[in-house]
């Protein structure tokens, strides 16, 4: 039988390791990533049929205008860092109030995700070497996309962090809708504007489904070791 976390955890524990549903989580939410990122790096680094044929679609996409290059902009650093920074401060505020031990943990676990970023992004980049799209004028450093993986990790992460103060669907549905379009206007902005091909905002979207699965379940797993937390339903 699986148990619900303890208040203010994220949920119910992980499914019992082997079992059909756990293989088919961590494949779903693991696994296929992991393997769509290593199948779209690969036909980078060889310019193979993928990455042509990407090249290709983009052309027919690009088309940039005032609305794209504001959605673009959703991923900057300046932009996205501080939301999360707000989310992860009224959290943490909010867990010392109502006396919950390791009332930090949440906070500096999603904080130090967004810092490791451009520590996995910076280096993909570097040895990738990518040209950017011809409307960017030439330059190279365009695969994975870092305003995509800064709007994921920021935005995913601030959800994941304020999910158990959230109460109920009539909460938690919208917050969870407006995490979704934040990502997919950057990822149409910076593809329609020209900034990125479409495979680069598609590789930081699987390297970024990894590390906010590491995040959902190391929250789940300290929020079950919580003595104390706030007296919310868990999902």
């Amino acid at each position: 039988m699986r148990h619900t976390g303890l208040d203010g955890g994220l949920g119910t524990t992980p499914p019992v390791p082997g079992s059909p549903t756990s293989l088919l989580f961590f494949f779903l939410f693991l696994g296929l990533p992991v393997l769509l990122f290593a199948l779209v790096t690969w036909q980078i680094a060889v310019h193979g049929p993928l990455a042509r044929a990407d090249e290709r679609l983009s052309g027919e996409l690009v088309h940039r205008d005032g609305f794209s290059v504001f959605l673009a902009d959703l991923g900057n650093v300046t932009v996205a860092v501080p939301v999360l920074a707000v989310v992860l401060g009224y959290v943490a505020v909010r867990a010392r109030r109502a006396g919950t031990d390791h009332w930090w943990t949440p906070s500096v676990a999603a904080g130090v995700l967004m810092a490791l970023v451009p520590a996995l992004v910076v280096p993909l980049k570097e040895l990738l070497d990518r040209p950017g799209p011809p409307i960017m004028g030439g330059g190279t450093g365009y695969y994975p996309s870092g305003h995509t993986a800064t709007a994921s990790i920021a935005y995913g992460g601030a959800v994941l962090v304020l999910w158990p103060w959230l109460r109920g669907r009539r909460t938690r549905g919208p917050v969870v809708l407006v995490c979704l379009a934040l990502n997919l206007g950057v990822a149409l902005g910076l593809v329609r504007s020209g900034y990125h091909w479409p495979l680069d905002v598609v590789a930081s979207w699987c390297l970024c489904a990894v590390l906010l699965l590491s995040l959902r379940l190391f929250l789940g797993r300290s929020g079950r070791r919580r003595s104390a937390g706030p007296a919310v339903q868990a999902p």
